[in-house]
């Protein structure tokens, strides 16, 4: 048995999973409209959407700027869009889950660490009692067009998927298998693809949408990667992106779409402690 562990760059891994990709369409849906969005900490920021660029511009100053984005649709009424924004020499992944019906939003702001924050070492990182990943995400909630409310967004940090074990056709070639743990942890193995039988436990964090569709997201801490897919169990798709350095230096990002066929394997039910 070969002993050796083939670890692969997020770039590396774009390309693995693109041939016959189980993608969603770029939707032009949102193209010619605009949102403000309110978020819960005060911000307020007006987003116009074209064809193939998001423009955006807060009301107090602290951000503006346009990008290329990709809209995407696995349950009607809600949108997932995703664009990377640089400010001041920093790349954030920002992904929004639009829920139109619902008049809200769920923003998720992540950005990769640094060369130095990734020279630490997870023994480092362990003993400073910090997280193991060095990758960093917000949620940050509100609604669209009008003043926020408490309790305007119905999102909500969620346990229903914990438990779960569920397989992911991501394309004829890329299978993975998710088992969730516990509300702040889950393994992946790759079943089939360029990871084949590499496997981690990792902090990742989930919310629910709507019923039986959740927001969830991951962070590795190997390769510095962020995660992030919208699961419809209903449908038993899901969508969604994965972002990280694409090659072994830190100049360059990737950002490449995901999705998959899934289905559920089992749930593990655990007896009385």
């Amino acid at each position: 048995m070969s002993t050796e562990i083939e670890w692969i760059t997020v770039g590396d891994l774009a390309d693995s999973f693109a041939p016959g990709a189980f993608i969603l369409p770029n939707l032009a849906d949102l193209a010619g409209r605009n949102f403000t969005l309110h978020f819960s900490n005060g911000w307020q920021i007006a987003h116009q959407f074209e064809a193939d660029r998001l423009t955006w511009k807060a009301s107090d100053g602290h951000s503006q700027g346009s990008a290329p984005y990709r809209a995407t649709s696995i349950r009607p009424g809600i949108y997932l869009v995703d664009f990377i924004k640089n400010e001041g020499g920093q790349d954030w992944s920002i992904s929004l889950v639009l829920d139109i019906e619902g008049a809200s939003f769920t923003a998720v702001i992540g950005r990769m660490p640094t060369a130095e924050t990734t020279r630490e070492g997870l023994y480092g990182r362990a003993l400073a009692g910090k997280n193991l990943t060095g990758v960093e995400v917000d949620f940050l909630q509100g609604s669209l067009d009008k003043p926020w409310q408490e309790g305007a967004c119905q999102h909500a940090p969620t346990d229903e998927l914990v438990g779960l074990r569920n397989l992911y056709r991501y394309s004829p070639t890329e299978v993975y298998e998710h088992i969730y743990l516990n509300q702040d942890y889950y393994t992946w193995h790759c079943l089939k693809g360029g990871e084949v039988g590499l496997c981690d436990t990792d902090r990742c964090h989930y919310y629910k949408i709507a019923d039986q569709l959740y927001l969830f997201v991951w962070r590795e801490k190997i390769v510095p990667t962020l995660g992030l897919v919208m699961i419809d169990m209903i449908q038993h798709r899901s969508d969604g992106k994965i972002f990280g350095y694409a090659g072994g230096g830190f100049e360059e990002l990737s950002n490449f779409p995901v999705a998959s066929h899934c289905s559920v394997l089992n749930r593990i039910e655990y007896p009385d402690a």
